[in-house]
């Protein structure tokens, strides 16, 4: 027995490296099973489950090459038995290993599956090259024993209740903070910010003063109105097309323009029309489309629609004055705007019986002229037909009180319709009344017989031996008719209208004295009228002219003066040598609608009474049968004028073109009470005062005359020497 153990140690040890490969086909030839193994962390083989002995370590035995493995020899000598014995398995284990005390074996986790990969071979015993056929799997053993069942252990429910009641806790005291903070640190902040969503500012417009003539008749009145808008976010897309369509045609505005309001829906306020008519806007509200809307206003309204246009002026889509009168008594018409605040849905209407701070405003205050509706249709009739009969550029008409110096008339032409003030030229729309300055030619010769009779140097009875033609430094000036040398009045001079012989009156005084009477009568500055867009002309210095200069002045060529300046000489004259500066306002109303009258115009003695009359005769004069005035005569009455002719200075031709016709006079000429001027530029059919501008002053003052109710005086001229005898 003992021999036989050693015998077949060394046999195994000398087959070590067969023994391994060998057994495990043994075994499983055998019916025997292999144990799974499991490699251990220092890359040994662990042992097999089960209750055999201890699989030795790789590599234990001293033989060259591999180990042997225990389980194979076993299950050989053991003929067929397992491997897995507790005898045989411990007892081979021994032998192989000489004695070395078997391994503990490696734990393995329950419900681990066996092993079932092979290994890789070992080498050759002896080094020998090359690689041993892998082994065939092992059949699988029987199931390992089954688990314990686990115990399932419960969680601790105060634990949780704890942990949740916290949770709830912070979430709680986090929605308390916040809430403190909205209805005590921020309230008023958050308050404001709703309120200001909510409640908008509305402004109230104030009903613009209404300006009226000197009998209270309208010129410029303002009516209720509406205001188109729309709220492009607030319209159905579906029926935009049909919005556009409806109120391109309603407010008669291109559709594309109504398609690119609508388009911008970011917006909830764009106003489409103003100074819509409250039956239109009815109308369109009648429709009922959604996103549109109307607003309470006003808007200006001139029922004389170009009726003293020039002179009124206009106003603006915000109703504020842009030119005219409108323009230079804003403040007055204007009043002041209210406020109030409204509450506002969700699609911007008004909530209706909801509270509203309200500022209520504060009318404007009227306007009163002194002008006469009457009087100026007539003139601005009679003028539109002259300047158009003549082919003229354009007129103007102005007719005076004499006494208080109020403008009864103050018209132009052609001149814009105050409704539809943006479809005419910017020209049409001044008041050239005021505005446009002119050479004023022979009806300026008043002023220098004025300023010669002052000086003492003439009479209207001086004769002057008068030639066609005069030299007058490099210049030879001429009468407007050649003609032989004449002898002539003063009287005469003035009546027929020679250049030649106002020249030598105006030889016998100084420049300065002829300068300081043309300011004396207003030339040079404004006069004092307040009429808006008055210009001052042009009066050179008398240290300034030149020797031809000095001659032309005295004539009316070389200065330039508005109508209503030469409309002041006359004034002056006829009211026996005082100027009364021109008024147009004759008052306004109070906040109680009580008319308050305008300061009296002041009046300043320019000439004396006994010069002033001495030239009215000789006016008179002038509209005689041998006067250049004749067609400014008015049965009944006795009439003083002068006519005018002088060249034109026009920008566009950078010189003298054309000619400007004028006539200006006053009636009755021996108790005077209206004065009226009439000036044509640049008429085409004739260009001499006394054929293009006495017809107007004629029809314009006969007008004016019985619509003041003035009688004529029953006395005629007397007899006035224009030529002395022989």
């Amino acid at each position: 027995m003992p021999g036989d153990r050693a015998s077949r140690a060394e046999s195994g040890g000398s087959d070590r490296g067969r023994g391994g490969v060998a057994g495990r086909a043994h075994g499983a030839g055998s019916g025997g099973q292999t144990p799974a193994r499991s490699r251990t962390a220092a890359g040994g083989d662990a042992p097999s489950r089960g209750t055999g002995g201890a699989r030795p370590p790789a590599g234990a035995a001293s033989g060259g090459g591999g180990a042997a493995r225990g389980a194979s020899s076993g299950s050989s000598s053991g003929g067929g038995s397992s491997a897995k014995g507790p005898s045989a398995g411990a007892g081979q284990g021994r032998a192989r290993t000489g004695g070395t005390p078997p391994r503990t074996p490696a734990r393995t986790p329950p419900g681990t599956p066996p092993r079932t990969a092979p290994r890789t071979p070992s080498r050759a015993p002896g080094g020998a090259a090359g690689r041993t056929p892998p082994r065939p799997p092992r059949a699988p053993g029987p199931p390992p024993p089954p688990r314990p069942p686990a115990v399932l252990r419960l969680g601790n429910p105060v634990r949780r209740l704890r942990a949740a009641m916290l949770v709830m806790a912070i979430v709680l005291s986090l929605f308390a903070g916040r809430l403190v903070q909205l209805q005590g640190l921020d309230s008023k902040v958050l308050q404001a910010k709703a309120v200001q969503q909510r409640v908008q500012p509305e402004i109230l417009p104030a009903r613009r003063g209404a300006i009226t003539d000197a009998e209270g008749h309208e010129l410029a009145v303002t009516v209720e109105a509406r205001e188109v808008y729309v709220d492009p976010k607030d319209v159905d897309p579906a029926k935009r097309d049909l919005v556009a369509t409806t109120l391109a045609r309603e407010l008669n505005k291109p559709k594309q323009d109504i398609d690119a309001a609508l388009a911008k829906v970011t917006q909830r306020y764009i106003p489409l029309a103003r100074d819509v008519e409250p039956l239109r806007a009815k109308r369109i509200m009648g429709f009922k489309l959604r996103g549109v809307g109307t607003k309470e206003t006003y808007r200006r309204l001139y029922p004389g629609k170009s009726l003293a246009g020039g002179l009124l002026g206009f106003t603006g889509v915000d109703g504020r004055g842009l030119e005219g009168l409108e323009s230079a008594y804003n403040d007055v018409l204007a009043g002041r705007d209210g406020k109030q605040s409204i509450e506002l849905g969700a699609n911007r209407q008004r909530i209706p019986m909801t509270r509203s701070q309200r500022e209520a405003p504060v009318p404007g205050r009227d306007v009163r002229l002194t002008i006469n509706r009457d009087l100026q249709w007539a003139a601005e009739q009679t003028l539109a037909r002259r300047v158009n009969d003549t082919g003229a550029r354009s007129g103007s008409v102005i007719v005076m009180d004499v006494l208080t110096g109020r403008i009864l008339a103050m018209a132009n032409a052609p001149q814009a319709d105050l409704n539809d003030w943006q479809s005419a030229p910017a020209e049409d729309r001044a008041n050239r009344a005021v505005s446009e300055i002119f050479e004023p030619g022979s009806t300026n010769k008043v002023i220098t017989a004025a300023a010669a009779m002052e000086a003492g140097v003439v009479t209207p009875d001086t004769v002057f031996r008068v030639p066609d033609h005069i030299q007058c430094a490099d210049r030879q000036l001429k009468d407007a008719h050649p003609h032989a040398p004449e002898s002539m009045t003063f009287t005469g001079v003035l009546a027929e209208s020679s250049n030649v012989g106002t020249i030598m009156a105006a030889e016998k005084i100084s420049s300065q004295r002829l300068y300081d009477m043309f300011r004396s009568f207003g030339f040079g500055a404004s006069s004092g009228s307040r009429v808006p867009g008055e210009q001052d002309g042009l009066l050179p210095r008398w240290e300034t002219w030149s020797g031809s200069q000095r001659c032309t002045i005295a004539y009316g060529q070389g200065i330039s003066v508005t109508a209503l300046q030469m409309a002041s000489v006359y004034q002056t004259i006829a009211n026996g040598g005082v100027r009364v500066t021109p008024s147009i306002v004759a008052g306004t109303t109070d906040a109680h609608g009580a008319f308050v009258p305008a300061p009296a115009a002041k009046g300043t003695r320019v000439i004396s009474e006994t010069t002033a009359r001495s030239i009215a005769l000789m006016l008179e004069a002038a509209v005689g049968h041998e006067g250049t005035g004749e067609e400014a005569s008015i049965e009944g009455y006795r009439v003083a004028g002068k006519t005018g002719t002088a060249m034109r200075y026009d920008e566009k031709c950078a010189g003298y073109c054309g000619y400007t016709a004028t006539f200006v006079g006053f009636a009755p000429a021996d108790q005077p009470r209206l004065m009226a001027l009439a000036v044509i530029q640049d008429p085409k059919k004739d260009h001499y005062g006394g054929a293009v501008a006495a017809p107007v002053f004629k029809d314009v003052m006969t007008f004016a005359l019985k619509n003041r109710k003035i009688p004529p005086t029953g006395t005629k001229a007397p007899a006035m020497v224009l030529r002395p005898a022989g």
